[in-house]
């Protein structure tokens, strides 16, 4: 693998994350391998044996990610899946067993509860706690697992990950992070002692509304063996161009993100002075709840803006009178999307709160049109 991105700056380090050696007359991200089987002749031994155990397009792209997740460390190792909730999964079923208990929080993503109820099928305890103000490190004495999402999804509240990993430590609990809103570029999980940042690359990760991925980074051996046992077990593994799209949308994820990012808190600090608009969540905003927090353990905030409008009807009005914005799930693609999250019903929300994903358009059309939506909307 290439050696040269660990000291490199974030740009830098995207652009050539997980490249192999430039070899003479081939192409520097070399194309998806399309493989079942390989040549395996006598005894069974190297890297490649059969498609659901390991793929050379996996390889490139799980390097890319570990040297995002936690650059010039190489006691780590990344696994990569058919989507976010596969990789989820995987930690929680690879690593409790009945009887075990888990943390989860009770504000996170809205397949949580049917996770919950899968997990308590197997006669696992699961405790729930919000998000914010740390509340999980109440309920965490005997646990064996902590699962934390921060910034949460949709609520955008944020806790402590340094304070939450220390003391599930200390009770001897594992702790895995979601990382999907915030991005290897916005936390690094694993620096803030995390056992696992865990991801759906669905979303700002690749980037473009157009691949279904996940995946897992750890240190542990013995822990990320169980979860790679699990992923062998499942199958739930990405197709090789899946793997080979979402390695060539890294190289332009800081230029994203920071693009994003940036529009993010721009469109915020112009929904501030809207008396229609409440419940204003970014963490990048200083006034946010969250922002102290945030503040000190993310570099970047995320492209993810959420509010509250009236009423189920004005909200559904307002989505309908945007023309930059499409009505669609799913977050962190290039071009912004919103959504009235309630109509999913897995979200303790208002009828009225809206998921809002800034996408790379200029900022200063993205917030006219925002606006003027709210305008007319209003009537």
């Amino acid at each position: 693998m290439n050696e040269t991105t660990g000291g490199n700056g974030e740009g830098t380090r995207a652009v050539r994350a997980g490249l192999p050696e430039p070899v003479r007359n081939e192409p520097t991200l070399p194309g998806p391998v399309f493989a079942a089987h390989f040549h395996l002749p006598g005894e069974v031994g190297g890297p490649y044996t059969y498609g659901r155990d390991e793929n050379p397009t996996w390889t490139l792209l799980e390097q890319a990610i570990g040297e995002l997740e936690a650059p010039g460390q190489d006691d780590l190792q990344t696994l990569v899946f058919a989507s976010g909730m596969a990789a989820i999964s995987s930690v929680l079923f690879s690593q409790l067993r009945a009887g075990d208990t888990v943390v989860l929080p009770n504000d996170g993503y809205q397949v949580l509860p049917l996770v919950r109820a899968q997990l308590e099928a197997y006669g696992i305890e699961v405790r729930t706690a919000p998000t914010g103000g740390d509340a999980q490190l109440e309920v965490l004495d005997g646990a064996k697992l902590l699962w934390i999402e921060t910034p949460s999804n949709p609520g955008l509240d944020v806790c402590d990950i340094r304070r939450l990993v220390e003391a599930a430590h200390a009770r001897g609990a594992l702790v895995a992070v979601d990382n999907t809103l915030a991005t290897p570029l916005g936390q690094r999980p694993l620096e803030l002692g995390a056992d696992f940042s865990v991801a759906s690359g669905t979303k700002q990760l690749t980037g473009h509304g157009d691949v279904l991925l996940g995946y897992v980074t750890g240190r542990d051996g013995e822990a990320m063996a169980a979860v790679r046992r699990w992923r062998k077990i499942v199958g739930a593994i990405p197709g090789p161009m899946e793997a080979w799209l979402a390695h060539r949308s890294i190289a332009t994820l800081q230029l994203r993100v920071d693009r994003q990012n940036a529009t993010a808190l721009v469109l915020a600090e112009a929904l501030k002075g809207r008396p229609d608009v409440t419940g204003l969540r970014y963490p990048g905003l200083p006034d946010d709840p969250s922002h102290k927090v945030a503040s000190q353990q993310m570099r970047r905030y995320g492209c993810v803006v959420s509010f509250t409008l009236a009423s189920r009807e004005r909200a559904d009005r307002f989505l309908d009178a945007l023309r930059l914005v499409d009505d669609a799930t799913s977050f962190g693609g290039v071009r912004s999307t919103a959504e009235r999250r309630g109509r999913w019903g897995g979200d303790a929300v208002p009828d009225g709160f809206v998921r809002f994903s800034v996408g790379a358009e200029d900022p200063e059309d993205l917030v006219a049109d925002v606006l003027r939506a709210l305008d007319e909307s209003a009537h």
